[in-house]
């Protein structure tokens, strides 16, 4: 097969802790074949990889999705929002909003133009600068139930270019809660729980045309448990970690991680 499960396994890892810890889950995915001459999976293998990541974010917040369905459910029956529960759905629907919006219009950019190493490494750095000096800056007073719609509008937006590898997904969400003031775990449950509305979209657009293609075969599942396993184990880990320390050393790893890109990419010609 073109790609083994070693191989598949090891991408699934990069996968799930990279989708959730704010640094660049499609970067790692971009850069790994390039780094170790393996041929690129393309990007139907990556978006497969995100059922392992949506599965863990669905298990790890399992007891709030099933207030959020009931409040859903709420929402539509009464035809308003009453509850911070209800509230929180409708928030989460307009933060999704502009990521799907994005995603339609870029696309077959996402697919071809943005995978470039040069451009994932100046995203890295860009962004962990913007995350350093954003978490340093903004104080931490807002708790999740004080979001507004405009606030998910705000991060809704950021999300939009997470479209660029490089720039991370969490990363650009938990950027612009902390830009909110929202303290560090609220700006986290946050962005983890509007992944999920975004990341179910692509997977279902997506996941068929790999399958289609002949794609889904034994590396496939071995990389979708992977990555489910591991995001799992991210989530934890960032929200026990934000609640006593900053994101200074996701900002650092970035910077290096983009830094060492660069130095290849122009040593290497």
């Amino acid at each position: 097969s073109v790609m083994n499960i070693f191989q598949a396994a090891v991408l699934g890892v990069l996968q799930g802790l990279a989708e959730f810890l704010p640094i660049s889950s499609s970067a790692h995915l971009a850069l790994a074949p390039w780094l170790f001459g393996w041929q690129d999976p393309g990007l139907g293998f990556d978006v497969a990889l995100h059922l392992g990541t949506l599965a863990a974010v669905l298990w790890y917040f399992r007891q709030e999705w099933a207030r959020l369905l009931a409040a859903a459910w709420r929402v539509i029956v009464q035809r308003g929002a009453r509850t911070a529960e209800e509230w929180r759905v409708i928030y989460l629907i307009i933060a999704t909003i502009p990521g799907g919006i994005g995603g339609l219009l870029l696309n077959k950019y996402a697919e071809s133009a943005f995978r470039s190493p040069a451009l994932i490494a100046a995203a890295l750095i860009v962004l962990g600068l913007m995350l350093w000096s954003v978490d340093r800056l903004a104080p931490h007073t807002r708790p999740l139930d004080s979001v507004r719609w405009t606030d998910a509008l705000f991060v809704g937006i950021a999300q939009v270019f997470a479209l660029i590898p490089g720039v991370s997904r969490s990363g650009s969400t938990m950027t612009a809660g902390r830009a909110l003031r929202l303290d560090r775990q609220s700006a986290a449950v946050f962005s983890f729980l509007m992944s999920m509305p975004i990341t179910a979209a692509a997977a279902a657009l997506e996941v068929p045309k790999a399958i289609r293609a002949g794609g889904f075969g034994a590396p496939m599942v071995v990389g979708v448990i992977a990555s489910a396993i591991s995001g799992w184990l991210a989530i934890g880990i960032l929200l026990r970690y934000v609640s006593r320390n900053n994101y200074a050393a996701f900002a650092i790893y970035r910077l290096v991680l983009g830094a060492a890109v660069l130095f290849i990419f122009f040593t290497r010609g």
